[in-house]
């Protein structure tokens, strides 16, 4: 089978990648709009087309040069706190890709499965006392970015409907792993940590809310997930992706301070307060698992430490490139 990967080069377009090459019978393509660090170990295994998806005719050209079986839509803005920054940019970006990959499945006439990235960010606002919030659960958004992704979401279910496309739908709950860049609460906790153990940052780290408690999955145990699905998945539905379990923000600090080489006072830093914040979210993932008997298996202590050496990585090999200079 042939698999399209869009943003093959992010976070987890290249787990993706690494997965369905490491399972036989898949030939991945993808599309790169950006740094190919991420997939430079697997690059001579991949057919890619190094293009940005906002003009339909260049999608249209893409998809009937590579003719996949299916389509991994990931190209998006996916930071949250920069959609407070520019919400129309977030909006055109991730609604507007969206729309240009379904449109030129429908104008190319293509049979092929396409995964359509959701985000818990849809359900918004749930309350703390709620059980695991399963796919029925009525959206209340509270950011700019969870509004793009519910309109990625429906234009799914809409062609779905309207073009009998082969939709799967997928809502993921936070996930964390080697590779993922800043904005989010993991790297940026654990950029400081690698920033402060060499000497570049002084021994304080910075943070936001900590008492907010999250669903953090491994990316690895995700793009497992979305492998199942392309195979598995009933057209038209919708699965949560998630481990069942809520950590703390605190309790991730927590984690990744007792790590660091070096003592680390902990200061609360206004700017890394958002204007709205959900206490708790907790995935129901009950469907995903009776359709493709799909388990989470990364603890979160190994995440987390993957997490820090990744950045620690990075951080020396900054230090190098200033001394080489």
């Amino acid at each position: 089978m042939k698999a399209l990967i869009t943003g093959i080069s992010g976070f987890v377009g290249s787990h993706l990648a690494e997965y369905l090459l490491a399972h036989g019978g898949w030939h991945v393509a993808g599309t790169v709009y950006g740094p190919y660090d991420n997939i430079q170990p697997i690059m001579s295994e991949l057919e890619l087309y190094p293009a940005e998806l906002s003009r339909l005719p260049v999608v249209e050209f893409i998809l009937d040069r590579s003719r996949p079986d299916v389509i991994f839509h990931l190209a998006a803005m996916a930071v949250t706190g920069r959609s407070w920054q520019d919400p129309a940019a977030t909006l055109q970006a991730n609604v507007g890709m969206q729309a240009n990959v379904l449109q030129a499945i429908v104008n190319l006439k293509l049979h092929c499965r396409i995964l359509v990235v959701g985000s818990s960010e849809e359900y918004g606002v749930v309350s703390p006392e709620a059980p695991p919030v399963p796919e029925e659960t009525a959206f209340r958004p509270v950011n700019p970015y969870a509004v793009s992704k519910i309109a990625q979401d429906m234009l799914g279910l809409q062609y779905y409907l309207s073009h009998r496309l082969d939709t799967v739908r997928v809502r993921p709950f936070n996930h964390i792993g080697p590779r993922q860049g800043l904005g989010f609460v993991v790297p940026d906790f654990a950029c400081q940590v690698a920033g402060i153990e060499v000497g570049t940052q002084a021994p304080i780290l910075r943070v936001g809310n900590l008492d907010a408690e999250r669903d953090f999955t491994d990316v690895r145990d995700v793009v497992r997930a979305y492998g199942l699905l392309a195979l598995r998945g009933d057209s038209g539905e919708v699965y949560n992706v998630g481990s069942g379990q809520a950590h703390a923000i605190r309790e991730v600090l927590r984690h990744l301070v007792t790590r660091s080489a070096v003592p680390i006072r902990v200061e609360p830093d206004p700017e890394r307060m958002r204007p709205s914040d959900i206490p708790r979210m907790v995935c129901n993932y009950a469907k995903l698992r009776a359709r493709t008997g799909w388990e989470p298996s990364i603890p979160l202590e190994r995440s987390l430490a993957d997490v820090l050496d990744y950045w620690r990585g990075q951080v020396r090999a900054g230090q190098k490139g200033e001394k080489g200079r």
